[in-house]
């Protein structure tokens, strides 16, 4: 499913600080500045503190993400032509390169959509003004306690001559705005309960209310955000240097252990363990895994060529899967109280995710037959919000469809089963179903270590923990696992979209 990127450090472009290379102290001294490598600094460090005061930040942990090790990330420098430009872009639209993005790298096709996609719901014209867009994503970043993602964008807000005050609390934000906290909450934890009520409240709110090209694009930031919350902390990106949580003035320290680990919800310091005791066993065992998934996928392509199963059939799978997903437990670890610093951008903090149709509650399946992104709710979101709609539409199909054929160290396999499986268990949770897909395939092809991923990751991704990242596919390359977590936020995203656009459609009928 994906491939992997060599490494090297760039003296020239390095990610965090939106600085040139070079510049001048008081006394007319050259220095270096945003360099990759410890000896760029080297006994130079010593001396400015002295001379100059200069007390010099320190990253926390290593490289942009806690999971994957920092030798196996592209680091700028080592990048073909098309990729520098891709960097390069992403430079001048945010004036830095992001952790996300180092991450993404490993699928460029991807990383150009979603930075496009990205670039326009954030800079290019459109019915909400830059400083409510980035608030936005604030608000729809706290729901999922995702530090990472607020600070990004208190930084962006402030950046764009946003109000100072509106960051003190979501009550010190207009009510249009306000207002706008119930379908934040429902669409990032419960989106099933959202309906055509929710957004007539919205809409007709008086002096407050909302215009349906405002909704639009607030609704495609809402989910883009929850959606990348989960990326974030599917993937453990650490904290950007120049953000709290990503720097430190203190020496390094002997300890393995990170300060970033407790502000994004993993708590053990035995999960940097990178290596486990057992781990020839452990490694024979992966291996074995994987010819295991080849076989079962090889299997049922077999079964669908000889049968198909009857709709009822099809039917009573999907409802058997649904209920299943039900009682695939999250982390064990206690749940996590939000901190005052996320918790001010939202309300009702004891509100999250419930199992689809569980206690007590019985809420219709969503069929895809009825209402689709393709058939229904691309359209609308390009006339309301013009090109957005295509944009979507292009980083849905290349998540989707993505693959190099790959699979751990085999080539020239088809993916599309497992692809398709995924995709569809997650749809799944959120209680929509596909008439033509047998969801029988989904418990031979997904064991029950990467279903506590998936729906971790998915529904309370702020639980995501470098032990869950590591128990699955262990033989995989870092970069399909990558790719999977690319697929569960495309994946999510359009589940979440589904629900919202279903409402507006119902709304506006």
């Amino acid at each position: 499913m994906g491939q992997g990127w060599g490494h090297a450090q760039c003296p020239r472009l390095q990610h965090g600080w939106g600085l040139p290379a070079q510049k001048k102290d008081k006394g007319g001294r050259k220095y270096r500045g945003r360099q990759g490598s410890k000896g760029c600094l080297g006994g130079r460090q010593e001396r400015w503190r002295g001379e100059l005061g200069i007390r010099i930040p320190r990253p926390v942990g290593h490289g942009p993400s806690r999971f994957i090790p920092e030798k196996e990330i592209l680091q700028v420098g080592n990048e073909d032509a098309p990729m520098h430009a891709l960097f390069a872009d992403s430079f001048a639209a945010l004036g830095r390169l992001d952790n996300v993005t180092l991450v993404m790298v490993f699928h460029p096709q991807y990383l150009e959509s979603f930075l496009k996609t990205q670039h326009y719901l954030l800079q290019m014209d459109g019915p909400l003004p830059l400083h409510y867009r980035h608030y936005i994503g604030i608000m729809a970043a706290a729901r999922h306690q995702c530090s990472y993602l607020v600070n990004l964008h208190v930084n962006d807000f402030l950046h764009v001559g946003g109000d100072p005050k509106w960051l003190n609390g979501l009550q010190n934000a207009p009510q249009k705005l306000q207002n706008l906290g119930e379908l934040n909450k429902i669409l990032a934890h419960r989106p099933w309960l959202l309906t055509k009520e929710h957004i007539e409240q919205l809409l007709k709110t008086e002096e407050h209310s909302w215009s349906l090209a405002e909704l639009i694009h607030a609704v495609v930031l809402l989910t883009h955000y929850h959606s990348l919350a989960s990326f974030t902390f599917g993937c453990g990106i650490s904290p950007e240097i120049h953000c709290d949580g990503g720097h430190t003035f203190r020496p390094p320290s002997v300890s393995n252990y990170c300060i970033c680990d407790i502000a994004n919800g993993n708590h053990g310091a035995d999960e940097m363990q990178v290596s486990p005791t057992g781990s020839i066993s452990v490694s024979i065992k992966s291996v074995c895994e994987v010819e295991v998934l080849m076989e079962k996928m090889k299997q049922l392509q077999e079964c669908r060529d000889e049968e198909e199963a009857s709709q009822e059939e099809m039917a009573t799978r999907f409802e058997r899967e649904k209920r299943e997903s039900m009682f695939v437990c999250f982390s064990e670890e206690e749940e996590l109280a939000p901190t005052r610093d996320v918790s001010r951008h939202f309300e009702d903090t004891s509100y999250g995710y419930k199992d689809f149709s569980r206690h007590g509650m019985h809420v219709p399946t969503f069929r895809v037959q009825d209402y689709s992104w393709e058939d229904h709710g691309y359209s609308l979101v390009n006339r309301l919000y013009p090109d957005v709609g295509q944009l979507l539409d292009e980083k849905f199909h290349i998540a989707y469809n993505l693959t190099y054929h790959t699979m751990a160290m085999h080539k020239d396999v088809d993916t599309s089963m497992l692809r398709r499986a995924i995709w569809n268990y997650i749809h799944c949770m959120f209680g929509i179903r596909y008439d033509d897909y047998d969801y029988g395939e989904i418990n031979q092809l997904l064991d029950r270590s990467f279903k506590v991923y998936i729906k971790t990751v998915v529904c309370t991704p702020e639980k995501t923990t470098k032990r869950m990242y590591d128990s699955f596919w262990r033989q995989f390359k870092q970069s399909e696992k990558v790719h999977v977590n690319l697929l569960l936020i495309e994946a999510r995203m359009q589940a979440e979209l589904l629900y919202a656009l279903r409402a507006i459609t119902r709304y506006m009928t």
